[in-house]
């Protein structure tokens, strides 16, 4: 048996839904800017240039019903709604006509990010790590098995805030579909089992407050609650 001079943390998991046992979460990968609309708003060309990534580390994962706290550092905490694809086999230089065989489950997700930190980074040339990857920034709803939904290449997603239709797409308008995504990833780096992809954000995105609802819907596989709560007293947050 392994012996640490620490208890570790327990692994990040998500609930399957019909399951007892529950999704074991390896790492985040996410994909920038992948709705058209969403790329004019943040100021880039819309046009179908090789995708982006970027990763949160799985200790960023929170439940889809969770009270997030508001978090330091930050005056423009946004909401980034999305479909999840979690993948269940390992996929390595994956053709597209063969990624969906390597996806367990879909789940709907909410990329949060602290806006203003993500901005200062891009125009420095810096990573996005402070701005993407901070506590509690990959919010996921529970995983559906892949065998009990659609092929998802079209389909409603919307956010509301406090009962306000902010973010509305569909699925068919994502620039780089699922399967490319996972196929393109995995022509850089072995996807495995565990493994979460968020796929992109529709138009809309913007800032929530403390006492905020947010609710995110995905055709076909329901929808996800959270609401913001105050921030951890130990933190300070930004002016």
């Amino acid at each position: 048996m392994v012996e640490y001079v620490m208890a570790p943390e327990p692994p990040a998991s998500v609930a399957v839904v019909g399951e007892r046992a529950r999704f074991p979460v390896r790492r985040i990968f996410c994909v920038g800017r992948n709705y058209a609309a969403h790329a004019r708003e943040m100021g880039q060309d819309p046009d179908r240039e090789p995708p982006f990534f970027f990763t949160k580390p799985a200790s960023a994962l929170v439940a889809g019903d969770a009270e997030i706290p508001y978090p330091p550092e930050t005056a423009q905490f946004h909401f980034e709604a999305e479909l999840v694809v979690a993948i269940g086999t390992e996929a390595i230089a994956c053709p597209v006509d063969q990624a969906r065989d390597c996806v367990y489950g879909v789940a709907i997700g909410n990329d949060l990010t602290r806006r203003d930190l993500q901005s200062r980074a891009k125009d420095k040339g810096q990573p996005w790590d402070w701005g993407k990857g901070f506590d509690h920034s990959a919010v996921c709803g529970p995983i559906h098995p892949l065998a009990t939904v659609g092929p998802l290449t079209h389909g409603r997603i919307e956010l509301r805030l406090n009962g306000e239709i902010k973010q509305q797409g569909d699925l068919s308008e994502l620039i780089w579909s699922i399967d490319e995504v996972i196929s393109i990833i995995s022509h850089s780096m072995a996807l495995r089992p565990g493994d979460l992809i968020y796929t992109g954000t529709p138009a809309g995105v913007g800032a929530m407050q403390v006492g905020d609802l947010i609710q995110i819907t995905v055709e076909g596989l329901g929808v996800i609650e959270h609401r913001i709560v105050a921030p951890d007293p130990r933190f300070r947050t930004a002016d």
